[in-house]
């Protein structure tokens, strides 16, 4: 009992507590990488910590996929849970508030806050859906960078994401060089292959193919939760180990102790992805899903350069890559080619393979073995210098 309560305690004295999210909007056109100009645009974003008198403390957090700007803490006593990765971030975690300015921004496309398909076109006074223009990864960071200008912060001290996250890392420390001191990306990759593409066109599709889809314009009416919970249900199967499901669930029924030799769902794993499927739909929008699985696909870190290494040339920051062994949606050998890419760039790197049952997924819930490596990068540069 004493040892429960010191954890819950310990929890107390490390979390950032009831947080609020805030809202930034610019009437200034985006040009997009489409070439059409969006306008106007909201991000949404949450800030942890303060920024010092320097300025130069602010780390940024890319979300993945799913993810949002509530990255840790609550908005309300009440709520069930904590941010996406509040493991991290607060007094005395890897994101250390008590030291950093931490920074979470909803990406351009999403649906928590920030414009994308469900805000209003100002032209009709009618959300966008499938009328709002393709976004891309550079457009998601093009815009964050809007939003550190705004904040008066010229270079972040890092960035740092895991699978989108860690696209939009890459964008960034790229194409922004000076923007970003240290870049940490997890379980990511620097472009898809046929398989990754392959699973979202069968989420795209599983969507597109809901009748109460509407060619987009859903709004108003009953959204197409079965093709998006289809969807979810295949994006997830990506996020897990064969080895983390077969511990998890193998062959266990759910409830009957023989089969019911009927077409329900009646295994475990058919009633976790049902329910994985159907919270998602509760909390997401079918057309982000739609854009921003698009933008994953688009996505290829060496856009405009010769190779992967000629674009890391233009880098500037040092790099932290990690990957996970069970991880088969971006397996060690995607960060493994980042890594040798940075490598003849010239860039300095480190990289660590971490074994782990978890799968993708590993780099939102292995965080007591990451928090170390990650303060360990962010500290032992601090003082020395971190261009490369």
């Amino acid at each position: 009992m004493l040892a429960a309560l010191e954890r819950e305690l310990a929890t107390l004295n490390t979390d950032v507590g009831i947080v609020q999210t805030q809202y930034a909007t610019w009437d200034e056109p985006l040009r997009l990488k489409s070439g059409v100009e969006l306008t106007p645009i909201t991000l949404a974003y949450e800030t942890y910590g303060a920024l010092n008198a320097c300025r130069d403390n602010a780390v940024l957090v890319m979300h993945a996929l799913s993810g949002d700007a509530h990255v840790a803490g609550r908005h309300a006593p009440t709520d069930r849970k904590p941010g996406w990765w509040d493991a991290i971030v607060g007094p005395g975690r890897a994101l250390d508030t008590a030291r950093y300015f931490v920074i979470c921004v909803n990406v351009l496309g999403g649906c928590s806050g920030s414009t994308g398909p469900s805000s209003l076109d100002p032209e009709s006074d009618r959300p966008y859906g499938a009328r709002f223009p393709i976004v891309t990864v550079p457009d998601m960071v093009a815009a964050q960078v809007r939003l550190l200008d705004r904040l008066g912060i010229q270079t972040l001290h890092a960035v740092i994401g895991g699978s989108m996250g860690g696209m939009q890392v890459l964008e960034l420390a790229i194409n922004h060089p000076d923007r970003v001191r240290l870049g940490i990306l997890l379980a990511t990759t620097a472009q898809h292959g046929a398989q990754q593409i392959a699973f979202n066109h069968i989420g795209r599709q599983a969507i597109m193919r809901d009748p109460l889809w509407r060619g987009g314009d859903y709004y108003g009416h009953e959204p197409p939760a079965a093709g998006l919970a289809t969807a979810r249900m295949v994006g997830h199967m990506t996020y897990l180990s064969e080895e983390r499901l077969q511990w998890r669930f193998g062959r266990e029924l759910q409830k009957a102790e023989e089969l019911s030799f009927a077409h329900g769902s009646e295994f475990a794993v058919e009633s976790y992805l049902d329910y994985q499927g159907n919270s998602f739909v509760g909390r997401f929008d079918a057309n982000s899903y739609l854009y921003i699985t698009k933008a994953l696909d688009y996505f290829n870190a060496s856009d405009g350069y010769a190779s992967l290494a000629e674009a890391f040339k233009h880098a500037q920051a040092r790099f932290l890559v990690g990957s996970f062994s069970s991880d088969w949606l971006y397996p060690p050998h995607a960060s493994e080619e980042i890594v040798a890419a940075l490598q003849a760039a010239g860039r300095d790197v480190e990289y660590i393979t971490l074994e782990s049952p978890l799968g993708h997924d590993a780099f939102l819930l292995d965080h007591e073995r990451l928090t170390p490596i990650i303060r360990e990068f962010l500290t032992s540069t601090e003082e020395s210098g971190a261009r490369g």
